[in-house]
């Protein structure tokens, strides 16, 4: 069977494939004369030990390219923020009126988080979900500090820093009130919870994962 298949190439079949014929000895100098082009780096000798132990793959393999990492687009920076005034609230929004659906929004959002604020609710339960809670929309009101003239101020909190709070009140004036040295309240359902500025100063973010201890009375 081999023989059938390795034969050369009668004249009439040169003819009919149109093949030029080779003598054997050519055909051996042309095979030779390949291998040496394509391994120029090996001598003769490793050629024919890898010709007659092992199988030559003469095909052109492309290497797979590596994949680049994208980089992620970075945000803007807090001092860019600041300078762009993307949280700067505008004077003709400045009403109280125009945040009343966000202290609505904001009382429904504490009914779901302490379960529906019960009569037999354990007080010291939902204070514990207060000082966890975002507060934006609370009503919250100024009862003590060191600075008289923030005693008494009322209003929905629109922004939360972690120095600052800054309410709207009802007479249409914003007003910021810093967290340091003041006692804040916080009233919904007839329940009222006491803020301690002083030991408040964190941003809502970081808050929500904080463990606060239960401690006594706090001076200012």
């Amino acid at each position: 069977m081999k023989s059938v298949i390795y034969h050369a190439f009668s004249q009439k079949e040169t003819k009919e494939f149109d093949v030029q014929h080779l003598g054997a000895q050519r055909a051996e100098a042309f095979v030779k004369a390949f291998l040496k082009r394509s391994m120029p780096r090996m001598s003769q000798q490793a050629r024919e030990d890898q010709l007659q132990r092992k199988a030559v793959i003469l095909e052109y393999f492309t290497r797979q390219k590596r994949k680049e990492k994208k980089k992620k687009s970075k945000g803007l920076s807090a001092r860019q923020r600041r300078e762009l005034r993307l949280f700067d609230i505008k004077p003709e929004q400045q009403r109280y009126s125009l945040f009343l659906p966000l202290h609505e929004l904001w009382k429904q959002y504490i009914r779901d988080l302490c379960s529906g604020l019960k009569p037999d609710t354990q007080p010291q339960m939902i204070q514990a979900k207060l000082l966890k809670a975002d507060l934006h929309g609370a009503v919250i009101s100024v009862t003590k500090s060191k600075c008289p003239s923030y005693v008494g101020v009322t209003g929905i909190l629109l922004q939360e820093t972690k120095h600052v709070f800054k309410i709207i009140t009802k007479e249409d004036c914003l007003k910021v009130i810093p967290k340091l040295n003041c006692v804040f309240t916080v009233e919904i359902d007839d329940f009222i919870s006491y803020i301690y500025g002083s030991k408040f100063q964190l941003r809502s973010s970081e808050r929500s994962a904080k463990k606060f201890k239960a401690k006594g009375t706090i001076d200012l």
